[in-house]
């Protein structure tokens, strides 16, 4: 079956309180993304890697590439206005048809091997499948005279990889873009196609904050 992975990474670095894209700062010696490319790479060495960056930070990628021989083969497309529209123009670099594309958040380089295994494994059955993770913490509901307490058990954290049938992503992103599709699955499910709940990893964190980095340099 030909795999593809979808790697988004669009960060400014604001919520890191930094000049340097999220996605480029370093961990263990290396930036973030090359840990991100790399997990994908060990998963399935003959897997297409799309690389989906802003058009100005190109150059500078490159640069790091070539600083510590990072040399895993990828193709690099450009980001867009959203992260619908950049996903829409790394949809455009996948070679052939048929097959499964999972998207992954380039910010997230913790996500473990059993996952990606999981998620691609079951989309070869069910077409559309996302990785969650259990809500730990008690959820308040905000209300228009205050806040209210809700089930914690009736909702779940959303990772990636999100891995879906490659033509049915296709076809989905032909839509026309509106700001309720806040992920891949949104956008499926836009068209009447349910997304499917696999377990995921707690580790797979999203790094966005000086705390994130904290946590993810434990974890090396």
């Amino acid at each position: 079956m030909y795999r593809t992975a979808l790697i988004v990474a669009g960060g400014k670095g604001l919520r890191m309180g930094s000049e340097l894209p999220k996605q480029f700062l370093p961990i263990g010696g290396k930036p973030v993304l090359m840990h991100t490319l790399e997990a994908f790479h060990r998963f399935d060495k003959r897997m297409q890697l799309i690389l989906v960056l802003p058009r100005e930070q190109q150059g500078f990628w490159r640069e790091l590439c070539e600083t510590h021989g990072f040399n895993i083969k990828h193709e690099i497309a450009d980001g867009g206005e959203t992260r619908f529209h950049s996903v829409k123009n790394g949809l455009a670099l996948i070679n052939g048809i048929g097959g499964m594309v999972g998207v992954h958040d380039g910010v997230r380089p913790f996500v473990s091997q059993e996952v990606i295994a999981r998620c691609f494994r079951e989309a070869a059955v069910r077409k559309a499948v996302i990785p969650v993770i259990d809500v730990v913490e008690t959820v308040r509901h905000l209300t228009g005279s205050g806040s209210e307490t809700v089930n914690r058990n009736d909702y779940k954290l959303v990772q990636t990889p999100q891995v879906f049938d490659a033509d049915l992503l296709r076809r989905a992103y032909e839509q026309e873009f509106t700001p309720f599709f806040t992920d891949d699955a949104s956008v499926v499910e836009a068209m009447g196609v349910p997304v499917h709940l696999v377990e995921g990893n707690r580790e797979n964190i999203k790094i966005t904050t000086p705390f994130d980095l904290k946590v993810a340099s434990a974890l090396l």
